[in-house]
């Protein structure tokens, strides 16, 4: 009795490791769905040890089994695993494509999903494609040739295309050449009218472009679902442009202004300077005036006759003006020097 209750336990934990490593229960089901010998016992415990869980590898070979893609192994689905990919995302598109007629390989489908896209994803799209709205928010905005600015914005229609899908460029991109060929065809067109009248002549210019090159999608179609008038740009421009020119010649004027002043100042500091050489030249007068004296060669009937003349031209000076005759004659005529 002591032995049976030392041995029971060891022999329920045995049992209980058979069945966790052996999974029985797997493969009779793998057994019954697709046949002997497709997922052996073996594999079934290998999987376990190398913590690969086996439901999920033969619940994908059974559907795929099912759907006819009898080529993929279990070894393909346990590499897949093992490189971090998800079995079922890639099982479904596999499945997904088969059914469509989608030329899709399993290494192929593989690489999408270790890549980080979403096969699933992407077979959907490639079935039913999408509509991506450009932009996501608020508008695109191009001017016309007659400076008139509109705001639109379209709808694209696209599908994946597989075969780029490793390496192609995102919604992002397409996004941003679509709005880049709209502001082009906007921008082309001679007026806003034609653009208002015929808005399908912009898609048809977008579509030409080639836009889908080099990304993971192909292009449908390009649909314009809204076009508004904003405002005349080019009256805007040419009044600003307008001010600018005002204000620049308002300085142009001002710094002449201060040029001409500046050299009212100059003139005025050269006159007094001009008259100050003047005053100084008449200080001299006198003193030659004596020194002529005493040397004879100046007699007092020449001293009369000089005091005569400048009589005589202080007399038109005041009737040409007090200022002009002070000047000119430089003042009041000195008195003759006394004799020693």
């Amino acid at each position: 009795m002591e032995s049976l209750v030392f041995i029971l336990p060891i022999v329920l934990i045995v049992f209980f490791l058979f069945f966790y490593l052996v999974p029985v229960g797997l493969w009779i089901q793998a057994l019954v769905s697709i046949g002997w010998g497709r997922v052996p016992i073996l594999k079934l415990i290998i999987m376990r040890i190398r913590k690969i869980p086996p439901r999920q590898v033969v619940d994908g070979m059974i559907n795929l089994h099912r759907a006819g893609l009898k080529e993929i192994q279990t070894e393909d689905l346990e590499t897949h695993f093992l490189a971090g990919g998800s079995l079922a995302k890639v099982i479904y598109a596999m499945i997904a494509a088969d059914k469509a007629n989608i030329p899709l390989t399993y290494a192929t489908a593989t690489a999408i999903d270790l890549a980080g896209r979403d096969v699933q994803e992407a077979v959907q799209t490639s079935v039913y494609p999408k509509v991506i709205d450009c932009p996501k928010t608020g508008n695109i905005s191009a001017v016309a040739k007659d400076g008139i600015q509109l705001l639109s914005r379209a709808r694209v229609t696209v599908r994946t295309n597989i075969e780029q899908l490793v390496g192609g460029a995102t919604e992002e991109t397409i996004i941003a050449r679509v709005g880049e060929g709209i502001v082009s065809a906007i921008g082309s067109a001679d007026n806003y009218k034609a653009v208002l009248e015929n808005p399908d002549t912009i898609s048809r210019a977008v579509l030409d472009r080639g836009l889908d090159a080099g990304t993971a999608f192909a292009i449908l179609s390009i649909d314009i679902a809204d076009v508004d008038v904003s405002k005349n740009i080019g009256a805007d421009l040419q009044t600003e442009q307008a001010e600018a020119d005002l204000k620049v010649a308002q300085a142009k004027a001002e710094t002449r202004r201060a040029m001409a002043v500046a050299a009212e100042q100059e003139f005025k500091a050269t006159v007094q300077e001009m008259r100050a050489k003047v005053i100084e030249a008449e200080a001299q007068v006198p003193k030659a005036m004596a020194q002529a004296f005493r040397e004879g060669n100046l007699g007092i009937m020449d001293y009369y006759h000089m005091k005569n003349i400048q009589a005589d031209t202080g007399m038109r000076d005041s009737i040409a003006g007090p200022e002009k005759g002070a000047v000119e004659t430089g003042g009041a005529v000195p008195e003759p020097p006394k004799e020693d």
